[in-house]
C-alpha cells in the first residue's frame, strides 16, 4: 500500500471521550502514529460507555471507544507521577502534535503546559480543546452536550411551537468540535513545518457550536442583519411539498418548492388535477387551501409505493429527495456499500466487527485500516522500547504505578 497522507507525522494523544478521540481519529485514520496515552488501570471513560459489543458492558467491548480510538497505538502512563512526566516529555520530544482535552489549567498543574512543552520541542503544536476555551470568564465551567448545543443558539429556534426546544439526536455538537479541531491541528501543523514555529490551538466547543454552518450560522446571520430571532417551527423558505413525508414502508424526504414544484407533479405521473395553471402561479406556493388540495393528492400517491420506489422516480424526475432510513438500512444500502464505507475489523476481544470507515477518499494517499482501538496498555512495550526502556524497566514501572 502508498503511503498515506500523514505517514511521517506523531501525535501525542492526551484525550478522552469523545470531542478529542474524535480528533486524533481523523490524523491516524489517514496515516499520522498517534500514540493514545491512558490513565493505568482504568484508562479512556470512554470504555465504560456503551453500545457494548453483545450488550456486554466491558472496557474492551465498548463500541464507542472502538470507533473512535481505530489506528492508534494505546500506552499506559501516570502522569501526576514525576517519572510519568518525564516520560512524557521524552515523547514529546519526537513528536510534532500533542492533542489534549483536560479542564483548561489541567496541563499547567502538571507542569506539561504548552509553555512548558515548547522549551524541549520548538516546534511543537499543541491542541487544546475544552468546553468553553483556555480564557474568558466561562473557562473553568462545566458543560454537557446538550447545554453546548442550547447555548449555541439555535436550539431555541428547534421544536414545535408552545413547546420545550429540542435538540440533534446525541453528541452531533461534541463530534463536530472533534472534526473542528483535527483541520485546526493540521493548520498548526503546516504552519509549523513551512513557518518553522510552534504553536498552541485553542479549541472552545462551545464557539465551533455557535459557528457551525447548520442553523446555527444562519441564524446569527439573520439576528445580525435583521435583528430578528428565528421563531420556534419557522423553516426556510416556503411553498409545497417540502418536508419528511409518510409512504407505504417508513419515510420519505423531498424538497420541491417554488420553482421546483412542476418536478414533484412529474413524480406524481403528471395528474391532470395538477396541470390547471393556477397551480403555476407564484402565489399558489402561499395558498393553504391549494397546499390542503396538493398534500391530499400526494399523501395518497406516496402511501401506495416505498421510499425505494419513490427515490428512483424521484431522482428521475429531477427531484432533491432521499428515503429516512432506519440504521439497519444504511448498512445495507448499495451506495455505502458499494463505495466501501464500511470497513471490517478485527479486535482481539471482540473478534471481527464492522465500523463505518474513511469519511472521505484521498486516491493517492489512501485511507487504511492499520490497527483495531488498542486494549489498555497494547504498545506498553512496543513504545517504551523505543525510548530505551528494558523488559525489566517495564516491570519496575509497572510496580511502582507509572504504567
Amino acid at each position: 500500500m502508498p503511503n498515506q497522507a500523514l505517514s511521517d507525522i506523531r501525535v501525542i494523544d492526551l484525550t478522552h471521550y469523545i470531542a478529542g478521540p474524535a480528533c486524533t481519529k481523523l490524523l491516524a485514520d489517514y496515516g499520522a502514529d498517534v500514540i493514545k496515552i491512558e490513565r493505568p488501570g482504568t484508562g479512556d471513560g470512554a470504555r465504560s460507555m456503551g453500545p457494548f459489543y453483545h450488550d456486554e458492558p466491558h472496557p474492551e467491548k465498548s463500541g464507542l471507544f472502538l470507533s473512535l480510538n481505530t489506528n492508534k497505538r494505546g500506552i499506559t502512563l501516570n502522569l501526576k507521577s514525576k517519572l510519568g512526566k518525564e516520560i512524557l516529555q521524552e515523547l514529546v520530544k519526537k513528536a510534532d502534535v500533542v492533542v489534549e482535552n483536560f479542564k483548561p489549567g489541567v496541563m499547567e498543574r502538571l507542569g506539561l503546559s504548552y509553555a512548558d512543552l515548547e522549551t524541549i520541542n520548538p516546534k511543537l503544536v499543541m491542541t487544546s480543546i475544552s468546553n468553553f476555551g483556555q480564557t474568558g470568564p466561562y473557562r473553568e465551567y462545566l458543560l454537557t452536550e446538550l447545554m453546548a448545543f442550547g447555548m449555541g443558539g439555535t436550539m431555541h429556534s428547534i421544536g414545535h411551537p408552545g413547546r420545550e426546544p429540542q435538540k440533534y439526536g446525541l453528541t452531533v455538537s461534541i463530534y463536530h468540535s472533534g472534526a473542528v479541531a483535527a483541520m485546526a491541528t493540521m493548520i498548526g501543523f503546516y504552519g509549523s513545518r513551512y513557518q518553522d514555529t510552534g504553536q498552541h490551538i485553542d479549541i472552545s466547543i462551545m464557539e465551533t457550536q455557535a459557528t457551525s454552518v447548520d442553523r446555527r450560522f444562519y441564524a446569527l446571520l439573520t439576528y445580525q442583519y435583521t435583528g430578528t430571532v428565528t421563531p420556534k417551527g419557522a423553516s426556510f423558505g416556503a411553498g409545497y411539498p417540502q418536508g419528511t413525508y409518510p409512504c407505504a414502508d417508513g419515510y420519505f424526504r423531498i424538497s420541491a418548492s417554488g420553482p421546483r414544484f412542476p418536478r414533484a407533479v412529474e413524480l406524481l405521473g403528471n395528474p391532470q388535477e395538477l396541470m390547471d395553471p393556477r397551480w403555476y402561479v407564484v402565489e399558489a406556493q402561499t395558498d393553504p387551501l391549494l397546499k390542503e388540495e396538493f398534500e391530499a393528492i400526494f399523501l395518497g400517491f406516496l402511501l401506495q409505493h416505498t421510499k425505494a420506489e419513490l427515490f428512483e422516480m424521484g431522482q428521475r424526475a429531477g427531484n432533491i429527495c432521499a428515503p429516512v432510513y432506519t440504521i439497519e438500512e444504511v448498512c445495507q444500502d448499495p451506495q455505502f456499500n458499494g463505495r466501501g464505507f464500511f470497513v471490517e475489523v478485527e479486535h482481539p476481544v471482540t473478534g471481527k466487527t464492522k465500523l463505518p470507515g474513511r469519511p472521505f477518499v484521498m486516491e493517492k494517499t489512501p485511507w487504511q485500516l492499520r490497527r483495531p482501538a488498542p486494549m489498555l496498555g497494547q504498545h506498553n512495550q512496543e513504545v517504551y522500547s523505543e525510548l530505551g526502556y528494558t523488559q525489566q524497566d517495564l516491570v519496575k514501572l509497572r510496580e511502582t504505578g507509572v504504567i
